[in-house]
C-alpha cells in the first residue's frame, strides 16, 4: 500500500465525503423509483397475505388502512419517507379520520413493521445481515484473489496450456446461470457424494451455530457459485492488464538490472496491471449483492439475498425497500471504494 502524506489523506477525505453527499440524491431517486415500480404491480399486499376472497370491501378497506397502503403511491412514500406521526389518517377504514400514525419513517430510523411477520423491518436486518456479509466477503475474497493469480498465471504462460484451461473456465462459468451451477453442485456434491451439505448456513441439530472455521463446509457451495463469475471475469481483465504492461520498458530495465522474475512479474508489473482492475470493486460487489438473492434462496442461506426475495414475493413493502436500501448503499460504497484505490494503487493519481 502506498504511504500518503497528510495532504494527501486531508484531499482524499474530502473526496469521500464529497462523494457521500453526491450519493444522497442518487439514493433518493433509487427508492423512490423502486416504490413507484412496486406499487404499481399487480396484486398487493392484501391479496398477498391470502385473506379469505370473500371478505367484504368494508374489511378490505380496513386491512389497507392498517396497513398503511389504502393512499396513493406519492403519499405512501412520503409516510415511509419521514413518518406519520404528523398526520391524521383513517385506521378503520371509513373515509374518516379518527386517528394519527405510529411511524417515525426511515430519515429518522424507523423502517416500519413487516406485513408478513409483524415485527419491525429493523429487526428482520439485523439478523439476517450477518449471514450476508459473511458468505459475500468471503466470495469477494476468494474471487478476487484468484481470479488476480490465475490472471497473472495466464498472462506469464501465454498462449500454453494454464491459459487455455482457464479461458474455457471462463467461458463456461459465465455462460452457466447461477441458479442451475448451484443446483448441480447441491446434486452432485450433496444428493451423490454426500460430502458437503445441501443447504444452511449451519447443522441443524444444534442449538447455536458454532464459529465459521466449524460450519466452514456450510459456506463451500454458496461462496463457489458467488465467486466462480468473478474469478472468470476478473481472470480475463487481469490477464489483458498484464499482456500489456510486460512489454512496458520499465519491466525490461527491472529485468535487464538482474531482478529475479517472481520480483519483476507480481512487484513491478502484476502493481500496475492492478489499476484498471480497481475499476471493477463496484460492479463486483453490486453482482455479490445481486447474485446473494439467487444463491441464498438456493442454498436456503438465512442471508438478506432470501428475505429480499421472499418479501418480493409477499409484497412486504417494508422489507422490500429496506433491501434495496441495503442494496443501493453497498454499490454506492463500492464504487467510491474504486475511486480510492486508484490512488493506493498508483501514486499518480491525486484527487485535487
Amino acid at each position: 500500500m502506498v504511504y500518503l502524506d497528510w495532504k494527501a489523506q486531508r484531499t482524499m477525505t474530502r473526496y469521500i465525503f464529497r462523494r457521500l453527499i453526491q450519493g444522497i440524491p442518487t439514493l433518493f431517486g433509487i427508492t423512490l423509483l423502486t416504490f413507484m415500480l412496486m406499487t404499481a404491480a399487480p396484486g398487493g399486499p392484501v391479496a398477498a397475505l391470502g385473506v379469505d376472497p370473500r371478505l367484504t370491501p368494508e374489511k378490505q378497506k380496513i386491512i389497507m388502512a392498517s396497513l398503511g397502503v389504502d393512499a396513493p403511491w406519492p403519499i405512501q412514500y412520503i409516510r415511509w419517507l419521514v413518518g406519520d406521526d404528523w398526520m391524521q389518517l383513517d385506521k378503520n377504514g371509513d373515509g374518516t379520520l379518527d386517528g394519527y400514525g405510529t411511524r417515525r419513517g426511515v430519515l429518522r430510523g424507523d423502517f416500519g413493521n413487516s406485513f408478513q411477520g409483524r415485527r419491525p423491518v429493523l429487526d428482520l436486518v439485523l439478523e439476517r445481515i450477518p449471514a450476508t456479509l459473511e458468505l459475500g466477503l468471503m466470495s469477494l475474497v476468494v474471487g478476487v484473489t484468484i481470479g488476480v493469480l490465475v490472471g497473472v498465471l495466464s498472462a506469464l504462460n501465454h498462449g500454453g496450456w494454464f491459459d487455455n484451461v482457464a479461458r474455457v473456465f471462463a467461458v463456461i462459468t459465465k455462460s452457466v446461470p447461477i441458479f442451475w451451477l448451484g443446483l448441480v453442485l447441491i446434486l452432485v456434491f450433496g444428493a451423490y457424494l454426500h460430502l458437503l451439505p445441501m443447504g444452511g448456513r449451519c447443522p441443524r441439530t444444534t442449538s447455536a451455530c458454532p464459529d465459521l472455521p466449524g460450519r466452514l463446509n456450510y459456506i463451500v457451495l454458496p461462496a463457489f457459485v458467488l465467486s466462480a463469475g468473478i474469478v472468470s471475469g476478473l481472470s480475463r481483465f487481469m490477464r489483458a492488464s498484464m499482456l500489456d504492461v510486460v512489454h512496458q520498458e520499465y519491466v525490461r530495465t527491472a529485468k535487464s538490472k538482474g531482478l529475479r522474475e517472481n520480483r519483476v512479474w507480481f512487484i513491478h508489473a502484476a502493481r500496475n496491471a492492478l489499476i484498471p482492475i480497481a475499476t471493477l470493486v463496484g460492479p463486483l460487489i453490486t453482482g455479490i449483492l445481486g447474485g446473494a438473492v439467487i444463491t441464498e434462496t438456493i442454498f436456503s442461506w438465512p442471508g438478506m439475498g432470501r428475505l429480499t426475495f421472499q418479501a418480493v414475493l409477499q409484497k412486504d413493502y417494508p422489507l422490500v425497500m429496506a433491501g434495496v436500501i441495503i442494496a443501493a448503499v453497498g454499490t454506492l460504497l463500492g464504487y467510491i471504494l474504486s475511486d480510492v484505490l486508484y490512488a493506493l494503487i498508483d501514486p499518480r493519481i491525486r484527487f485535487d
